[in-house]
């Protein structure tokens, strides 16, 4: 069964760096558009980027110039580098697949990771 698994979470002081990554374990044929979320406490999830599967990218305006999306096709793996840290980043960062493919006509859609959390400090 197809399911994305989120690593690298940390705490980390404000100013810092971290890295996430989002692997699609399973029967992975190919993988549509990808999103980094996060949730803090008492507020709902929002998506923070975006990339498509051929790479073009999207940020929320919060985190425009301080995060990266990337994705490795040949992995079945999304990453989210993020910079310059504020303890406003702080939350659980889930990953969700648009439509990830297992044959070319057999597809999950919406699929969700069970997230990672991201604690600054400040």
């Amino acid at each position: 069964q197809v399911q994305l698994v989120e690593s690298g979470g940390a705490l980390v002081q404000a100013g810092g760096s971290v890295k996430l990554s989002c692997v699609a374990s399973g029967i992975v044929f190919s993988i549509d558009s990808v999103g980094w979320y996060r949730q803090a406490p008492g507020l709902q999830r929002e998506l923070v980027a975006l990339i498509t599967n051929d790479g073009t990218a999207d940020y929320a305006d919060s985190v425009r110039g301080r995060f990266t999306i990337s994705r490795d096709n040949t992995k079945n793996t999304v990453y989210l580098y993020m910079l310059s840290l504020n303890p406003e980043d702080t939350g659980v960062y889930y990953c969700n697949a648009d439509r990830i493919y297992i044959r070319t006509d057999h597809y999950r859609n919406n699929v969700w990771g069970r997230g990672t959390q991201v604690t600054v400090s400040s």
